[in-house]
């Protein structure tokens, strides 16, 4: 555990050593949106104190600040009012997840699952970075594939690896995994801004699990770039439930004049159909699921979903919001930990569920094997390859312990959009 604090830790450290954001790191690391500031006008001193800034040795403003850089692969998810909570029947008898209206604050999402190919980019960086332990903790499970009654052994080996998978959601990745990849994601992006000759020493774990640099690392670092700059990008993470739930609705597509919105939708696109209703592709598929029993994707010549497990990540057409796969493919997983009543407690703005708050683990009794609610479970959503379409819907919710996975669930990351107040 604390060689594993070591490695991502100290890639945290690295992500603020910047001198400078070059270009060519790719077409969305370019500035604000719309090409507008998201900030104030600042002068050459202060409005409330009439001192000047950027003397030598004084305070420093950087009056080139344009905008938040949009790291790669993030797509701008306006905030704002939804219906949070499932609309479908609800036929497991749960009651977890009754409607009720929240609002969410602007914020950035992948558009796309988390690739194999991506996977093995951080596999290949903890493997020459990082201690052996830390890289074992890092692979992927694939041994979920397997299953004594069927025949799914050639993926154990090759879904991972083989270039024919590469741009196939990850799988088999546990709810630890996917934080730690966004916490290595962070790091990396932001020592690629610096031009990736940033370096410096891992900071020392404590017994608290808390990490410290020694005076001899602090003196030999690199100088620092504030946060105060703006040129360092928040951390990836996973998306709250919240923000999820919120960004598969895509309710955007269904405004009209001023807060009217023409309906509610059941699924990441309009309408109870799961086929396309019009044009050309009229009758196909709208997303990678279990069409019924034994059913996982149509006959030869004539395939509904056109894949038997998971699909490409940008096999279908995005919603309204420009989110690949929010319905089907793979399950995804969220940050919040679960509880059946997360409706009822969380607070209306930006919510989430953090462990032990109102409705603590020992209420549940796990232990005694009489729940399997504790601390460690946490909310995944989406539906799958495997599922039937009741999961597809946004407001369904399951849960699982976080350091399981399975062949059904991937994950993306989401970032803040700071000082954007829409």
């Amino acid at each position: 555990m604390i060689a594993k604090l070591k490695f991502v830790l100290g890639l945290c450290g690295i992500a603020v050593l910047m001198t400078s954001c070059p270009s060519g790191i790719g077409s969305k690391l370019g500035g604000s949106l719309g090409g507008k500031p998201n900030s104030v006008n600042i002068g050459s001193s202060s409005s409330v104190t009439g001192l000047a800034y950027n003397q030598k040795a004084g305070f420093q403003v950087d009056k080139k600040f344009t905008g938040q850089l949009i790291g790669p692969n993030l797509v701008f998810i306006e905030g704002g009012r939804f219906t949070m909570g499932s609309i479908e029947e609800d036929v497991m008898g749960t009651h977890d997840n009754i409607e009720r209206t929240v609002s969410v604050q602007s914020f950035y999402m992948d558009e796309t699952e988390i690739a194999n190919v991506h996977y093995l980019e951080y596999l290949y960086s903890v493997q020459k970075d990082s201690t052996l332990d830390f890289y074992e903790a890092a692979l992927p499970d694939t041994t979920v594939w397997r299953n004594d009654l069927a025949f799914n052994d050639p993926y154990v080996e090759q879904y991972l690896r083989f270039p024919g998978f590469r741009m196939y959601p990850v799988v088999g990745i546990s709810w630890t995994q996917a934080t730690d990849y966004s916490m290595w994601r962070t790091a990396v992006v932001n020592q690629n801004l610096a031009g990736g000759n940033a370096k410096t020493k891992a900071p020392k774990a404590t017994k608290t699990g808390a990490a410290t640099a020694s005076a001899a690392t602090r003196a030999n670092a690199p100088a620092r770039v504030s946060i105060e700059s703006g040129r360092i990008l928040p951390s990836y993470r996973l998306p709250t439930e919240a923000e999820w739930e919120y960004a598969a609705k895509a309710m955007i597509g269904t405004q009209q004049q001023d807060e009217n919105q023409a309906n509610q939708r059941i699924y990441p696109w309009d309408g109870p159909s799961l086929r396309e209703s019009s044009g050309k592709s009229r009758g196909t598929m709208l997303a990678n699921f279990k069409r019924g029993r034994g059913d996982y994707a149509g006959i030869a010549g004539k395939s509904n979903d056109g894949a038997i497990i998971t699909a490409e990540i940008y096999k279908y057409a995005p919603n309204d919001f420009g989110l690949y796969q929010m319905a089907g493919n793979v399950n995804e997983w969220v940050m919040d930990l679960y509880r059946p009543l997360s409706f009822q407690d969380f607070n209306d703005l930006n919510p989430v569920r953090r462990n032990d708050k109102l409705d603590k683990a020992s209420r549940y009794d796990s232990k005694n094997n009489n729940s399997l609610i504790d601390n460690k479970s946490r909310v995944y959503k989406g539906g799958s390859w495997a599922d039937i379409s009741y999961w597809l819907a946004p407001g369904s919710r399951r849960f699982l312990d976080q350091d399981s996975a399975t062949a059904t669930i991937g994950f993306r990351c989401a970032m803040i959009s700071a000082g954007l107040n829409k």
